[in-house]
């Protein structure tokens, strides 16, 4: 991984608008300390620096334990292309990454509670993505259904897709989505919420972890590029129109786990040609 190079915007900014800064492996990190728990954290702040190429955030400033990216904290860095996030974080703020449009890949780890809206807003180059949760609700937050429209924001953009998202009291958010997405890996859900993945046509591979117990409606309508799915055993229940339009679908193996499956969840998967449905199943909408 290439070092990740820092170009001062101002150096009387710097000077007079952060709490404190530190160097770590060449980048210049500039962050402000908070109380959380009885004890001092640090959180990277915005504004002052320019961050471009392959960055590995810090898991501690000067003894402090990094627990947050603030708002805006990356907002513009259209040369940043990866980011690594340590474990030691809970919390991205709104607009964290806003604008980053060479952002390729992000890996958000398990420990992450809590995603700002519009966090990854015009990130329109994303490719890879590794999500601790982009469902219905997380245990620790009540995170709502579907947290990977809003981290993705209601800006239209070079590279976007509009995405009309359907929740259970019959109303209709729009968001946009990158068409770049092609791998997304889930690390740590409960479930995958409504119209999760709806509309991201290039999503090849889906990674679901064993601790999802079930797939929303419309989760992956529309991905015509997914050629297969690995459902887990833990999954109870599958979602109205989940898979609706997956034409790259060639076969399916639902797990003897899941007992209902929702109307129209596979209709237009053309290139279905087998689908193994367990006894569990009770009923098929």
């Amino acid at each position: 991984m290439k070092r990740a190079i820092v170009i001062l915007w101002s150096v009387v900014m710097a000077a007079n608008a952060w709490t404190a800064s530190e160097v770590v492996d060449g980048v210049t990190w500039y962050y402000e300390t908070f109380s959380s728990g009885g004890k001092t954290c640090a959180r990277i702040i915005s504004g002052s620096v320019k961050y471009v190429g392959d960055l590995k955030a810090p898991s501690s400033l000067s003894g402090y334990p990094v627990t947050a990216i603030g708002s805006s904290a990356f907002s513009g860095c259209s040369g940043l292309t990866s980011v690594t996030i340590p474990s030691s974080v809970t919390r991205i703020g709104p607009f964290a990454f806003e604008g980053c449009s060479g952002l390729t890949s992000v890996m958000i780890p398990k420990s992450v509670l809590d995603i700002g809206g519009s966090a990854f807003s015009r990130c329109s180059s994303l490719t890879n993505m590794v999500l601790p949760f982009v469902g219905a609700k997380r245990e620790n937050t009540g995170t709502k259904d579907s947290l990977f429209g809003y981290i993705f924001g209601d800006v239209s953009a070079s590279g976007m897709m509009l995405v009309r998202q359907h929740n259970s009291y019959s109303s209709t958010k729009e968001y946009y989505i990158p068409v770049s997405l092609t791998a997304v890996e889930i690390t740590d859900d409960i479930a995958i919420g409504n119209s999760a993945f709806e509309g991201c046509s290039g999503l090849t591979s889906v990674t679901i972890p064993s601790s999802v117990t079930s797939i929303g409606s419309f989760a992956f309508r529309g991905c015509s590029g997914l050629t297969s799915v690995t459902i887990p055993s833990s999954v109870t229940s599958i979602g109205y129109s989940a898979f609706e339009g997956c034409s790259g679908l060639t076969s399916v193996t639902i797990p003897s786990s899941v007992t209902s499956i929702g109307y129209s969840a596979f209709e237009g998967c053309s290139g279905l040609t087998s689908v193994m449905i367990p006894s569990s199943v009770k009923g098929i909408g």
